[in-house]
């Protein structure tokens, strides 16, 4: 997981769905919603300007805690292709430090798609492996997700 002498993730999964309906899900706000964040997580709102230079900030409510949010900007959009954004939680834990995340969709046969994910640099291994955590639980929702509304 390191590249460069920093701290990255890189993940791949192959879902049953076309790339339309799961960039779809990686950007529509009222989609996001539904698979965003670890198990247990909630996401009460999700505000994007879906365009290169355009920023997204989205509400987060741990099972027990306080509601947190995350925001960046847009780097990449390119439908039904690739995505990549800045990503940072306001008021941050001191070991956070802002990363990119990249999302390439490639065509895997049929009606599914590969799903491409990097994510760096990390401060530390410590929020690298919570980041893991993080994405693979809500990767396992977007599959289920994209697979029931390719379904439908």
């Amino acid at each position: 997981m390191t590249h460069d002498g920093g701290l990255r993730l890189h993940m791949q999964r192959v879902l049953r769905a076309p790339r339309p309906v799961v960039f779809r899900a990686l950007t529509e706000p009222q989609e996001l919603a539904k698979w965003w964040g670890p198990d247990g997580f909630t996401t009460p709102s999700v505000e994007s300007d879906l365009r290169p230079g355009g920023g997204y900030r989205i509400a987060m409510q741990p099972p027990e805690g306080d509601l947190f949010y995350l925001v960046g900007e847009f780097h990449e959009v390119d439908s039904p292709e690739r995505l990549s954004y800045t990503f940072r939680w306001e008021d941050p834990d001191p070991e956070d430090r802002e990363t990119v995340v990249t999302l390439s969709l490639r065509d895997a046969g049929g009606t599914s798609t590969e799903l491409v994910f990097t994510q760096g640099d990390f401060a530390t291994e410590r929020r690298q492996a919570l980041h893991e955590e993080g994405w693979t639980q809500s990767f396992d929702k977007l599959e289920q997700l994209v697979s029931l509304a390719a379904s439908a």
